[in-house]
């Protein structure tokens, strides 16, 4: 592939960064639903070939990767990796149980449900949910300020989010009023007692849906179960305007679907756009990067062109972004992809993805997606919690957890805060997203997992 060994040190050397990092202090067993042996094959290949790559650069090279860089240094930014792990923990457990369908999530919005409800625990409770919610390794007494700051500022006019995290519980329970004072006092949210029938369920739908900017509608579709019990509810709404618009939007073209024949879809396309990208080899491909050490690579090699389309890190505005992640073929199993996925492996792939010109071409999405994630609490580690889960706080009676009713709507548009800026020579980099792909969003200031989702067939999305 390469015409020369130092121009493949040059881009094996940026595989390193890109490598994630296993959760210091986790039970992967516990934090990773699904097959992990494949993950620490991918880890065993990817130091081997960092290794070979650092006998040219010398000792003090090589001393200067193994060091550990600490990535989240303030509490925000360390909350923002908690509820992003979490939110990753979730979407695996998720996509293990349904592999070939279109999922989506918004994670901070379930983890302020789940933060409320640990209110109303015992020690030992709230330690278990905790750790399932990842922040046990935080060390932050001031946690639940911190997690409502950030709530606040993901939420902020601009970011295009609107969330509504909120607990309803059964009225023919004996509450115990000063849990629902402290819950307020925290979050500006109140739990709710519920009345019974279908007022209940005309209630919820109304909050949601103020709470949304009337555009998350008919949360619930069925009355909730009529166990005695606490009801979680969470929904998330995200519009995002891109920083750079797209020239053409809404155009039809064929999205390649596993066993089956293409689809047609609306797509938005642009030449000359500004991305930054790379490839991972762990996820399918070679590494390398599209930076000014590269083009002269590129340049050389043009085979490597081919390869430089896995992943793009797109800005919008108000620093929020979006990671597409694009294998190699037309296939619904991401299991590899979907294992990588930490924090930290994030936020390294940020800051070694470099910037780049592309022809980006896009679908249109308008998505909606609503589940019960309670069945996938025993997949966090949380199978004691969910035996004897202590809500002696919210109750004199035992109560129990009876769901997590979540629901999330999103959509994308071509509009965008400025043109693609005029180039003297045009982009022959290519990144289509024309086959299932997993992307994220990601609120970079505080690198908290905003929404996260796979696209399997573009075509069975509505709102």
């Amino acid at each position: 592939m390469f015409t020369a060994g130092e121009e493949s040190d040059q881009v094996m050397a940026a595989l390193c960064p890109l490598m994630p990092r296993l959760q210091e202090g986790t039970n992967q067993s516990e934090a990773r639903p699904g097959p992990v042996e494949l993950e620490s094959v991918c880890v065993c290949m990817v130091v081997c070939v960092c290794r070979s790559s650092r006998s040219d650069f010398g000792d003090e090279e090589a001393a200067a990767e193994e060091e550990h860089v600490e990535l989240f240094t303030t509490p925000t930014t360390k909350m923002g990796a908690a509820t992003s792990d979490f939110g990753y923990n979730l979407f695996r457990a998720l996509t293990s149980r349904e592999t070939s369908a279109n999922l989506f999530l918004s994670p901070i919005s379930v983890s302020s449900v789940l933060t409320q409800l640990s209110m109303g625990g015992s020690e030992n409770a709230q330690r278990q949910l905790y750790r399932a919610l990842r922040y046990h390794t935080l060390q932050d007494p001031q946690l639940q300020n911190t997690l409502k700051n950030l709530l606040a500022s993901v939420n902020s006019s601009g970011k295009g989010l609107s969330s509504a995290a909120r607990l309803y519980v059964t009225r023919r329970l004996r509450l115990k009023q000063d849990f629902f004072k402290l819950v307020e006092q925290q979050y500006g949210i109140r739990p709710k007692a519920l009345l019974g029938g279908a007022k209940d369920t005309k209630e919820i739908n109304d909050w949601v849906s103020q709470q949304t900017g009337r555009k998350v509608q008919q949360f619930l579709t069925k009355g909730l179960p009529q166990t005695a019990g606490v009801n979680a509810i969470s929904a998330a709404y995200f519009k995002g305007g891109w920083v750079t618009r797209f020239s053409q939007g809404g155009v039809q073209q064929d999205f390649q679907v596993e066993n089956g024949a293409p689809v047609r879809v609306p797509m938005m396309q642009q030449d000359n756009y500004p991305v930054k990208m790379g490839v991972d080899s762990d996820l399918s491909c070679t590494v390398s990067v599209v930076s000014s050490r590269a083009e002269e690579l590129l340049a050389k090699n043009s085979g490597m062109l081919l390869l430089l389309r896995q992943i793009a890190q797109i800005q919008m505005q108000n620093d929020v972004s979006m990671f597409v992640f694009l294998p190699d073929d037309v296939t619904t199993n991401t299991t590899l992809l979907e294992e990588s996925l930490t924090a930290e492996f994030v936020q390294d792939l940020s800051m070694a993805l470099q910037p780049a010109r592309v022809s980006l071409t896009l679908p249109v999405l308008r998505l909606s997606y609503s589940t019960d994630l309670l069945p996938l609490l025993g997949d966090l580690g949380l199978n004691d919690w969910l035996d004897n889960q202590e809500l002696e706080k919210i109750s004199v009676q035992p109560a129990k957890l009876t769901s997590i009713n979540h629901k999330v709507v999103m959509e994308t548009a071509p509009e965008g805060a400025q043109y693609p800026s005029a180039v003297s020579v045009p982009s022959h980099l290519t990144y289509r997203v024309d086959r299932p792909f997993v992307y994220l969003i990601r609120d970079e200031p505080s690198g908290a997992l905003l929404f996260i989702g796979k696209v399997v067939n573009p075509k069975d999305l509505t709102i």
